[in-house]
This record gives structure tokens, sequence and C-alpha cells, in this order.
């Protein structure tokens, strides 16, 4: 249910091939403000599918991301679930 969203479905996608993305990474490769992404990471971080470290580079606060293992099975799972609703309608 937490990837029938796009925006949550676009994240974890991104987070499966990047090993973590900082939050102004995200914001901008998804075109999305801090609140509306802040909202969906916290969705995924209270799944325990994202986990959130953050770190000082210099003095500046630095916030990243990356998929859990949890994570990273629950979207390969959606992904499957996916591919075999495609394969079953195509036999029809």
């Amino acid at each position: 249910k937490v990837f029938e969203n796009r925006i949550r479905l676009a994240i974890m996608s991104l987070l499966m091939v990047q090993d973590h993305l900082d939050f102004n990474a995200l914001k901008s490769t998804l075109a999305l403000t801090d609140g509306n992404l802040a909202s969906h990471i916290h969705k995924l971080e209270g799944m325990a599918y994202v986990m959130v470290e953050k770190k000082f580079v210099g003095r500046k606060p630095k916030t990243s991301y990356l998929a859990t293992e949890k994570g990273k099975k629950a979207f390969r799972d959606h992904l499957d679930a996916l591919e075999s609703i495609i394969k079953g309608g195509k036999s029809k």
C-alpha cells in the first residue's frame, strides 16, 4: 500500500539505485517542496523502509537517506507483484 503513492515509489526507486541521497538531491530530482518530501520520507521511515542519517559537513547539517534491507525487500516484492499482474494481464 505504501508504494501505491507515486512519490514514495519514486523515492524508493532512487534509493534502490543509489547508496544514499541527501534531502536536497531528492527534493530537486523529484521537484518537491520541503514539506511534501519530508512527509513522504516520514511515512517511509515509519515503515522502517528508509533510514535517516544526520551528520555535519563542516558546520552545516546534512541529512541523507538510504533504503533499509526491509525497505529493499518490500520494494522488490512490490515490483514482483506488479510484474505478475502485467504478465497475467498479457496472457488473457
